[in-house]
């Protein structure tokens, strides 16, 4: 039934401006869960064999993308629609408002959007009681963390570190953003110097927080698909010698060509959905053949059929996540990937 509704809720919600139905839509799911209205929504334990990555028993191939909610406080009903996984944020250390507003923008012809959001959220606090809220999502809950807008890039692995110990406790993984678009100067950290140094900052304080907590939360980089070949290569070399846990590839795209026709091309931020697939899958194989099987890759960019998210594990990822094709598509993309993968 819910199918069968969600391309009329879709002609309402594209009326609206895309971030007032954007946080109209959360409230809506929030409020569906907490009164059980999404009972007959098939939870994702149901959609396939489990399948474990990193040491954690993901329910299903299928995550959600980081960037829906940021707040952490739509877990449970996201769980409901079929996801065997939910990566919250960007989460920042201080809550920041975000860029001026407008800035997301939909490109419908092409099932894309421009976000030029700038990590708003509300801090890594009300992210982690937020999480401790959640309560009927059995999946895997990710973190993505980043740096506040006004820290400077020398002092950024203090606002990594800082988020890294407070999320742990409660996280499934965590996931460094070193690709956003949108916070001036960030996707210079993804530099294979800067990389390294965060890197072994980072896995060092993983290893203390193993012995505080006795457990060991998998700890990944999130990249840019606008990365040259001989980036990819020295950046894998860092991620190899460093242990990175895990990879996600890739992050929204600055280029353009793909919808240059649209009157929207020209709007500053990070571009998603159908257009990204090949530069995404691109720049995950490139990664893939460099890292070999010793680090598993998430692949997410572009994926809007069960052929899309087939695509790319044949290019070499293990899981896959969404974010616009379900806002264009609904759950009902959801579980026919969570059933088909």
């Amino acid at each position: 039934m819910f199918d069968a509704l969600y391309p009329l809720l879709r002609c309402g919600l594209f009326r609206l401006n895309p971030e007032t139905a954007h946080n109209l839509s959360m409230v809506a799911l929030r409020t569906a869960e907490k009164s059980k209205l999404l009972g007959l929504v098939s939870p994702s334990d149901k959609l396939s064999s489990p399948i474990e990555v990193m040491g954690l028993k993901f329910p299903n191939r299928v995550g959600l993308a980081a960037g829906l909610d940021k707040d952490g406080d739509v877990i449970d009903g996201l769980g409901r629609l079929g996801f065997g996984c939910v990566e919250i944020g960007t989460i920042t250390p201080r809550p920041q408002s975000g860029n001026p507003k407008p800035r997301l923008f939909r490109l419908i012809p092409h099932e894309a959007i421009i976000n030029r959001m700038g990590f708003n959220n509300p801090g890594i606090d009300v992210g982690v009681a937020n999480v401790r809220r959640s309560k009927t999502f059995h999946g895997i809950i990710g973190f993505n963390i980043g740096k506040n807008k006004d820290t400077p890039n020398e002092n950024a692995a203090d606002d990594y570190l800082a988020c890294l110990r407070k999320a742990y406790p409660v996280a499934g993984y965590i996931a460094v953003n070193l690709s956003s678009p949108n916070t001036p100067g960030l996707r210079d950290l993804q530099g294979a110097d800067a990389s390294a140094r965060l890197l072994e900052t980072l896995k060092m304080e993983q290893q203390k927080l193993v012995a505080e907590h006795g457990k060991h939360v998998p700890l990944l980089f999130k990249v840019a698909p606008d990365l040259e070949e001989s980036h990819i290569r020295d950046l894998s070399q860092v991620f190899l010698d460093g242990g990175l846990d895990g990879l996600i590839a890739t992050n929204t795209t600055l280029d353009r060509q793909a919808v240059i026709t649209h009157p929207r091309a020209g709007e500053a931020g990070g571009l998603s959905g159908r257009p990204l697939l090949k530069k995404s899958n691109e720049v995950l194989a490139a990664f893939s053949s460099h890292l070999g099987n010793r680090i598993p890759i998430i692949g997410v960019g572009g994926i809007s059929s069960v052929e899309d998210a087939r695509e790319k594990i044949r290019a070499g990822a293990t899981l896959v996540q969404i974010y616009t094709s379900f806002i264009y598509q609904g759950p009902k993309l959801v579980r026919a990937l969570a059933r088909s993968l």
